[in-house]
């Protein structure tokens, strides 16, 4: 019996972690999408995203609100490579998606189970079954489908985001390693890898120009106060996803992570037709974002299939044991 229930508190703990990130995830498209569109300084606003995460954490630490532990060397040391990924990922997303509307962004983000897959591969997690094979599959055809009737094609903008897949499949294979061998809680992953990124990104900011001319334009678009409640929100929802994205990691897995940012998009898919600004529609390009939502989907219920099994087989295992 208690076996049983401490395999549905696990189940419950994982499913609120997945259903977290899933709308955090979906939502913080859109509110970057809404901020960019405004804003074209992708680099500067993540840079703030990340030291609003950092001083949120720090004072919360400092306050009592939180038990997360100080800074140590030796762990900062690990991480590092985790904070250097993560930032590569959302930086190259964000810059994907001042030329990439939101269907096409999700469709391609959509070939991270793919890129997740043949890193596991590689490191000894063993082939994957039939049915997660042709699903991968299906999805990848999809992007290149509805690529060829994407009518506002923007080269750079796709390079950007097949840039972002990669370092979001090595960001994500590193957390869950980092958090199985370290015993960090998500939150002081999220304050390590916040904190260990400002030095890069400011360095980048400047090396690339941004900085001074960006916070210049933010001081007076400050002054409009629609735009100034997308970047608030922009903020939060930063500290928000960052949180759920790591708690989903380390409560389940990578794959788990990648399989619920590919159910989110089928929502973010429909709506990214119609908002801001919507998308011009062509016969293929709808086509090919339909073979890439349908492989998805079939991709998640193959791997959930698969993980259920496992489960089940455990806990018949440790029964029987215990007889």
């Amino acid at each position: 019996m208690e076996i049983r229930n401490d395999a549905e508190t696990s189940s419950y703990m994982s499913l609120f972690a997945a259903v977290s990130y899933g709308i955090a995830s979906m939502a913080m498209v859109f509110i970057n999408k809404a901020v960019l569109m405004q804003y074209a300084h992708s680099m500067t606003l993540l840079t703030l995203q990340q030291l609003a995460t950092t001083m949120l954490i720090h004072f919360g630490r400092s306050m009592g609100y939180t038990k997360a532990r100080g800074v140590d060397v030796t762990t900062a040391k690990r991480l590092l490579p985790v904070s250097i990924f993560y930032n590569a990922n959302v930086a190259f997303a964000l810059a994907s998606l001042k030329g990439v509307n939101i269907p096409m962004y999700i469709a391609i983000k959509r070939l991270t189970p793919l890129a997740v897959l043949i890193a596991g591969f590689f490191y000894g997690k063993g082939r994957p079954t039939m049915q997660v094979t042709l699903s991968v599959v299906m999805t990848a055809a999809g992007v290149l489908i509805a690529a060829l009737g994407d009518f506002s094609f923007d080269l750079f903008g796709y390079s950007m985001a097949f840039i972002s897949v990669f370092f979001q499949t090595m960001y994500l294979v590193l957390v869950e390693r980092s958090g199985a061998e370290d015993g960090l809680t998500s939150l002081e992953i999220m304050f390590y890898n916040s904190f260990l990124s400002l030095p890069f990104l400011m360095f980048l900011i400047i090396a690339t120009g941004e900085f001074p001319n960006s916070l210049s334009i933010l001081l007076a678009k400050s002054y409009s106060f629609p735009f100034l409640v997308i970047l608030v929100l922009s903020l939060v929802m930063g500290i928000v996803l960052n949180y759920t994205m790591f708690l989903c990691t380390i409560v389940n897995s990578a794959l788990t992570t990648t399989i619920v940012g590919v159910l989110k998009g089928v929502g973010s898919t429909t709506l990214g037709f119609v908002l801001l600004g919507g998308v011009q529609v062509h016969a293929l390009n709808v086509t090919g974002l339909v073979i890439n939502t349908a492989g998805g989907v079939w991709y998640s219920y193959a791997k959930y299939q698969q993980r259920r099994s496992k489960t089940v087989k455990q806990i018949t295992d440790l029964e029987a044991h215990r007889k």
